[in-house]
């Protein structure tokens, strides 16, 4: 699984930080910092992350294995 969140397109509403903060973590109000290739024990919380992003600023690649309940509304790319 790869990660890549579009920072200009980022607001800073912070809400993938509170589903997946081992990937994502906030450095001041705005400032996103993310791991691109966190493990697949992290995908559930991942996808939990991308799909409550208010702006949809994170792409995740190679999610082809999570279930489609999860991945509702996420952008993808196999």
């Amino acid at each position: 699984m790869r990660l890549v969140v579009d920072l200009n397109r980022c607001q800073g509403y912070a809400q993938c930080a509170f589903l997946a903060p081992d990937v994502f973590t906030m450095h001041g109000e705005e400032a996103l910092m993310y791991d691109p290739r966190p493990d697949d024990e992290l995908r559930e919380n991942v996808l939990r992350a991308a799909q409550a992003c208010p702006v949809k600023a994170i792409l995740v690649e190679g999610a082809d294995a999570a279930p489609a309940a999860a991945t509702a509304g996420v952008s993808r790319v196999a």
